[in-house]
């Protein structure tokens, strides 16, 4: 067995980065650039007003309080004229400024008629309320840069610019294998025995949650040869193998064998943790294997903790193997050493509580659960305000 530390270590050192592909922007949402995006124009591309009002050519020489200006047109007019200093352009937000006005008086602070305005100009300043061209970016500008994750507000901002599309790490294609005789699906009928396949579902939530779409589940028999060939098969169809179950000591778990005989090799099999220590990893020349344990609470936990960091760093994501935060303790929590713990908890006003039903069959905290807490190897007690690393699941 190795410890937590070491296998991360030793998962980082065989991280892939996916390919590079273009997509166009709506289908980028949570993908992250692969490449610096520059600006193909200026934006805004011209001088515009930012408020509704009056589009004036500022006066230098002007002392007085308040001005009187006669209005000359308004957007949407017709040809825009060349402003003089005693001329006023009624406009709107996001028009062209009328070539040689400078400011725009927003239309609260004027009293107006027909044709003619009046308004204290000591409220104001040259370039008051206009926007010039090139005031959120210039041409050939670095707008967004490798490795940014693509959230709505940059979608926004590369429309903002022209940009179609984006060139992203591709997500990988993943395969999960669910393993044991024992499991029914979702609607059928349990016998004795038996129990409903939670780890299936659970797994293709969590690639959905990461932006991976290209996921299928398959069911296999708890036989050395069917697990073999579908092995065979599916490291020739995919990017990263998940099994769930088979991979511990017991006379029907057959993964690792399967993996050994499809030449997989392996990088560790077995961490001094809980819940999850039977956890297999391995590489081929193209491909990610991981084999979690059956049980559903080692799953969750193995998944979050080794493969989503795996997953993410092949999306082009950077800190990937960092906690989410430092936490106090809301209660007391005693172990023995020397393995670490996650443990479900539940983020309070006074810190994190560590929950009950920590066994790792049981799912039942996963209702309330929203952090997973990282107890080290060597900490036996925990008293109530400890400071601890927390995973957000």
């Amino acid at each position: 067995m190795i410890a937590v530390e070491k296998a991360k270590e030793i998962l980082s050192d065989n991280a892939r980065r996916g390919k590079t592909i273009k997509l166009p922007i709506a289908q980028t949402l949570g993908l992250v650039t692969a490449e610096d995006i520059y600006s193909p124009c200026d934006v805004p591309n011209f001088d515009n007003s930012a408020m509704d009002g009056y589009a004036i050519k500022w006066d230098e020489g002007n002392n007085r309080r308040k001005l009187n200006l006669s209005v000359s047109g308004k957007a949407g007019s017709g040809q825009i004229p060349q402003l003089s200093p005693d001329q006023a352009f009624r406009i709107f937000t996001g028009a062209p400024m009328p070539a040689g006005s400078d400011t725009v008086i927003p239309q609260e602070y004027v009293e107006s008629s027909a044709d003619e305005l009046t308004f204290e100009i000591d409220r104001f300043k040259k370039g008051s309320n206009v926007r010039l061209q090139g005031n959120q970016n210039n041409k050939g500008d670095l707008i967004l840069k490798s490795e940014s994750k693509i959230t709505p507000g940059t979608i926004g901002l590369l429309a903002s610019v022209g940009i179609t599309e984006v060139p992203v790490y591709a997500p990988p294609s993943i395969a999960v294998v669910v393993t044991g005789d024992e499991l029914k699906e979702i609607g059928e009928k349990l016998a004795y025995g038996e129990i409903y396949n939670s780890n299936g579902p659970t797994l293709q939530a969590y690639l959905k949650h990461l932006g991976v779409e290209s996921s299928k589940v398959y069911k296999v028999k708890d036989d050395a040869e069917s697990l073999g060939m579908l092995v065979k098969d599916l490291l020739s169809q995919y990017d990263i193998l998940l099994f769930s179950g088979g991979i511990s000591v017991g006379d029907y778990d057959f993964v690792k064998e399967a993996l050994y005989a499809n030449r997989v090799e392996e990088l560790f099999y077995k961490i001094k943790q809980r819940p999850g220590k039977p956890l297999f990893a391995g590489k081929t020349e193209n491909q990610l294997v991981f084999a979690l344990p059956g049980n559903p609470a080692s799953v969750i936990n193995c998944f979050n903790q080794y493969v989503k960091p795996m997953i993410k760093h092949w999306m082009g994501h950077s800190d990937v193997w960092a906690s989410s935060a430092y936490l106090p303790t809301a209660n007391s929590f005693e172990k023995k050493p020397p393995l670490t713990f996650f443990l479900k908890g539940q983020i309070t006003p006074e810190g994190v509580r560590i929950l009950g039903g920590q066994e790792s069959f049981n799912l039942i905290s996963f209702g309330v659960c929203d952090v997973f807490v990282e107890i080290p190897e060597e900490m036996c007690t925990v008293e109530e305000g400890t400071l601890l690393k927390v995973y957000y699941w």
